[in-house]
């Protein structure tokens, strides 16, 4: 279960660069300009998981970076849990997996051989 609750929190966040990143028009016309953030502000998305843990995924849509993490709501701790850069995830075309692999690195060296 913990699982696919990363799978579509990285799935909405990779969503969430590649909307801020790729698409800054688009994005500008579904949302109104005073909603719409820079593209250089992160972006913070906060979830709830159903185990009560409260994780925090960052996006930095100028770089490319996801980070996640795992906020202790008894004494307020946080903890990086994940940190990854999805600019060579962002150019596959497509890819299904649920084994952690390929890597960033992996997907780098198999978009560069083409």
């Amino acid at each position: 279960m913990r699982t696919a609750g990363y799978c579509v929190l990285i799935g909405i966040a990779v969503g969430a660069v590649a909307l801020a990143v790729e698409f800054p028009q688009a994005q500008a016309q579904r949302v109104p300009a005073e909603r719409t953030p820079p593209a250089d502000q992160l972006i913070a998305l906060p979830f709830e998981a159903s185990d009560g843990k409260q994780q925090v995924t960052i996006v930095d849509p100028r770089t490319r970076v996801i980070a996640v993490y795992q906020v202790d709501k008894v004494n307020g701790s946080l903890a990086l849990r994940s940190v990854r850069n999805v600019h060579w995830d962002l150019l596959m075309e497509e890819y299904n997996t649920s084994h952690g692999t390929p890597t960033p690195r992996e997907i780098r060296a198999l978009a560069e051989q083409r």
